[in-house]
């Protein structure tokens, strides 16, 4: 039981403290007076946990630290545990156990890390932990009769809970997860899991099927390439025998081609070669005329060249005269006689030399000057015949180097070359003017070549005599037809022994992997069995634990409820398929909870509540927290309930000790009543005051 409990700047209080005893302590006030402040210091000292949103919460307003203090008894020990808090979060915590009037320190801190836990060792001391107590010792707001008024199944639930049966998921998540994990691991390893048993048998099953299917199939497609491969030799056989044929076919008409080609090559030759004895005859003809007068020709150039000269040197002679008759003229124009004297000895003369006078002189150039001009005329005919002469010549020296050029020597080698020409225009016209295969034999008589060429051709068409083109490619494309085929079936072939292979292997592959996995099958079901059976909520452990849990429950409540001044004489809680059920007795009557009284009610619901606590091991701690357990009760509930808690003050000093808080606002309920630990709690302005009534 809690016997002392202290708060320092804790929410609303600055500074309480409160001391306990056996029985029934009610806590008074209006709401926000403090109440259940009590109840957050109690569990946040022994276990660190509360009803707040954070620790930081629990301290005072304007302050920046706080504590809760609570000394218990347990098991016949004395203990104390403090927890300290700061606005920055830090946590300090001390469990300590009386001996010999001193407090000796058991565990310090929360490092879990280390080992070190003050919260488990305080858990080992009192038998639960915060959500045990919850479920225990602490009635919230309204739930007090809602034990006996919950849905079956609701009930079944908060039983659950009590006996640690919800921990079962946790087991069952970890189940599923070792599940997990081990086909995890077979499938890493064998590459499937049990799951895959059903599908590999399919599998192996197909694979027999197809197996059975493939060789049958086999035999068939190497009968048919059997057959194929026969045809194919008898066919290579013909076409190795007609294939030289089809070469000489090759050869054939390249023959004539080449004939052909020849032919007209060698006739244009012919033609062009008589175009050019014909030019040559032509040139030639001409040639004979203009080289007869070629002596002649040479005789009037030399004349005509001696005339030129002579021509030359007369007019040389007549330009010095034509000069030196100037110079007498330009002298004669400066000797004019005067007075008939001599202009240069001044002696008397009568007339002057003709040398010597202008007009003598005058006449003399004139004649001169025509004398010139003949000459020069007479120089021009002369000129224009030898240009004429010297074109003549030249033409008779082209002629005579196109003779040259021709090698003809005379007029007799031309008619010869006539002559060649009308023979070879004559064997010409013999030829077809188009060259086709048909008229060969006319080509053939061109010349040796020809002849040479169109005989080999007659030799390749009697060799190839017979030969059926048309016949050798169907031959050829009937090969070709045969050789895809077998290829095909190659092909066919090969897929059926791979799948027969891929077959074989898988049908081996699986046979081990499904001899595995039927080994992991057994232990998986095995295991689902355990799940099954010890950790499922409806599996026969927790069935069992329940109906320990509903028996020792129904004992204890009704030992409690002998306690209590109610004409039930025992309770019992039994399980259904889908929710628990309580069934109250008086004597061997069966009495239904909607017609019992509400004080009836209200006993039940408290000695159910005992008898969980007595079961979650709350023994070592003896209390019950009722928070407003007034709430939503009419007023002969209340009435029933002040009447069940006085009579709950009378019995603790019986065998079964226990220590009961009352936290409400009705503070009247309890004016007649028997409780007289009654501390009231009003809200000021410096926080909660706690006051003894």
């Amino acid at each position: 039981m809690i016997t002392s409990v202290e708060l320092g700047n804790f929410l609303s209080h600055t500074e309480t403290s409160l001391e306990f005893g056996n029985g029934v302590t009610v806590f008074v006030g209006h709401n926000g007076a403090g109440k259940s402040s009590i109840v957050d210091a109690i569990t946040f000292a022994l276990f660190g946990q509360h009803t707040r949103k954070s620790n930081k919460g629990l301290i005072k307003r304007g302050t920046d630290k706080a504590f809760a203090k609570v000394v218990f008894n347990a098991n016949g020990k004395q203990y104390q545990v403090e927890r300290k808090i700061d606005v920055k979060g830090g946590l300090a915590a001390q469990f300590s156990e009386k001996v010999n009037g001193d407090w000796v320190q058991i565990a310090a801190g929360e490092r879990k890390q280390f080992g070190e836990s003050m919260t488990s060792e305080v858990e080992k001391k009192i038998g639960l932990n915060f959500e045990k107590l919850k479920i225990a010792s602490i009635v919230q707001q309204g739930e007090l009769d809602a034990i006996i008024k919950a849905k079956p199944k609701e009930f079944k639930e908060l039983l659950n809970a009590i006996i640690g049966i919800d921990k079962l998921d946790i087991a069952t998540e970890a189940m599923k997860i070792v599940n997990k994990n081990f086909r995890e691991n077979i499938k890493e390893n064998v590459g499937y899991d049990d799951t895959h048993i059903e599908i590999l048998s399919r599998d192996s099953e197909k694979c027999q099927t197809d197996l059975k299917e493939s060789k049958p199939l086999k035999e068939e497609l190497l009968s048919k390439k059997l057959k194929y491969e026969k045809d194919l030799l008898r066919l290579r056989a013909e076409l190795e025998n007609e294939a030289p044929k089809i070469d000489k076919l090759n050869q054939l008409e390249s023959r004539k081609k080449e004939l052909s080609a020849y032919a007209k090559e060698a006739i244009r030759e012919i033609l062009y070669e008589i175009d050019e004895k014909e030019r040559k005859i032509r040139e030639c003809k001409v040639c004979f005329e203009h080289v007869g007068l070629k002596n002649d020709l040479e005789s009037k150039l030399k004349k005509l060249e001696v005339d030129i000269e002579d021509s030359q040197k007369k007019l040389q002679q007549l330009s010095i005269q034509k000069a030196s008759l100037k110079e007498k003229q330009a002298l004669a124009g400066k000797l004019q006689l005067k007075d008939n004297k001599c202009p240069v000895c001044d002696s008397i003369v009568d007339k002057l030399n003709p040398l010597f006078q202008e007009e003598h002189l005058k006449q003399e150039l004139a004649t001169i000057e025509e004398h010139i001009s003949s000459l020069e005329k007479e120089r021009g005919v002369y000129n224009k015949d030898r240009i004429k002469f010297s074109e003549k010549l030249q033409n008779t020296r082209e002629a005579e180097a196109t003779l040259r050029a021709h090698s003809i020597k005379d007029q007799e080698e031309i008619k010869k070359i006539q002559q060649e020409i009308e023979l070879r225009k004559v064997n010409v016209k013999k030829i077809p003017l188009t060259i086709t295969y048909d008229n060969l034999v006319e080509v053939a008589q061109l010349d040796s070549r020809a002849k040479m060429l169109f005989d080999s051709i007659s030799q390749l068409e009697q060799e190839t005599k017979g030969f059926d083109e048309t016949e050798f490619k169907n031959l050829k494309h009937s090969i070709n037809d045969k050789q895809t085929k077998l290829s095909h079936i190659d092909q066919k072939i090969g897929a059926v022994n791979e799948n027969i292979v891929k077959a074989e292997d898988k049908i081996k592959i699986i046979k081990n992997v499904l001899s595995e996995l039927r080994l992991v099958r057994g232990y998986v079901e095995e295991l689902d069995t355990i799940q099954r059976n010890v950790f499922n909520r409806d599996g026969s452990v927790a069935t069992s634990l329940r109906s320990w849990a509903l028996s020792t429950i129904s004992a204890k409540a009704s030992e409690y409820l002998a306690l209590l001044n109610t004409k039930i004489q025992r309770i019992l809680l039994t399980e259904k398929t889908r929710d628990v059920s309580i069934t109250c007795y008086y004597k061997n009557e069966v009495l239904d909870l909607e017609s019992l009284s509400g004080g009836e009610q209200v006993s039940i619901a408290l000695a159910v509540r005992f008898g969980m606590a007595s079961l979650l091991g709350a023994s070592n701690l003896n209390l019950m927290i009722l928070d407003e357990p007034t709430t939503h009760l009419d007023a002969e509930h209340r009435k029933a309930l002040v009447s069940v808690l006085s009579q709950l003050s009378n019995i603790t000093n019986t065998k079964m000790p226990m220590q009961f808080i009352i936290i409400t606002h009705d503070s009247e309920i309890f004016d007649d009543s028997t409780v007289e630990q009654i501390f009231k709690f009003e809200s000021t302005e410096q926080g909660s005051i706690v006051s003894a009534l």
